[in-house]
């Protein structure tokens, strides 16, 4: 079984390999690491944080709150969340989905296919949708495999004028199927035309600002090839 982990470390030489060792204690595989974030300690002096993406694979019958008990053995790591996680993350392959859209711009249902088919693995989310804002509310355009089914509803999309987290009190437009699970959402515009993205990554953890800036370039880059 391979789950996502992701874990933040002390910005300081050897930490990633201490927890890789603590990783090899358990027979776990790691398949893959991406630096999603890195902070700056306050001050002067002292480590900083970083936070890591990392694939791992357990073997079969080892317990996940074995990978926990790994990481509490590096001094000053913390599990920020961990949950399964089928493939590798990918981000490189933001690349490619670029490539392919640039190809499909005068195709602007194949080029939202596209977009919403590489964005789980590349932003290690669950599911994203892509929606047409119209006089009549959202019409959804396409979404990947996992997204919540299409309910026919025209939600009326508000305050929404650069990529940010969605949040349940304030986004009472949402669709409620899209918070199932304890899913977090981020949505992003597609300058230039009438698109919007929204990414949901189920079960959490959040969406760090890092993660909301990533989105929203790549929103500015995709709208910019459409329009």
């Amino acid at each position: 079984m391979s789950y996502l982990i992701r874990v933040s470390l002390p910005d300081v030489p050897g930490s990633l390999g201490e927890l890789a060792e603590a990783f090899g204690m358990i027979d776990a595989n790691i398949q893959s690491v991406d630096i999603v974030d890195t902070m700056a300690a306050a001050g002067s002096e002292g480590a900083g944080m970083v936070t890591d993406d990392i694939v791992v694979e357990l073997p079969t019958g080892t317990m996940v709150d074995t990978l926990i008990t790994a990481v509490a053995s590096v001094q000053g790591a913390e599990v920020d969340s961990i949950r399964p996680f089928t493939g590798r993350v990918d981000r490189r392959g933001q690349i490619q989905m670029l490539s392919r859209i640039v190809s499909a711009a005068g195709d602007e249902q194949r080029a939202m296919e596209e977009l919403v088919g590489a964005i789980p693995r590349s932003m290690t989310s669950s599911w994203a949708v892509a929606l047409r804002e119209t006089e009549d509310g959202l019409v959804r355009v396409a979404a990947s495999q996992a997204a919540p089914e299409d309910d026919g509803s025209h939600p009326e999309m508000a305050n929404v004028d650069k990529a940010r987290i969605l949040l349940p009190d304030a986004d009472t437009w949402v669709p409620e199927a899209w918070w199932l699970l304890d899913t977090a959402l981020s949505i992003t515009r597609l300058p230039g035309t009438d698109l919007v993205l929204v990414v949901g990554r189920v079960g959490g953890p959040d969406f760090l600002a890092s993660e909301v800036a990533q989105i929203g370039d790549l929103g500015s880059i995709i709208g910019a090839i459409l329009s």
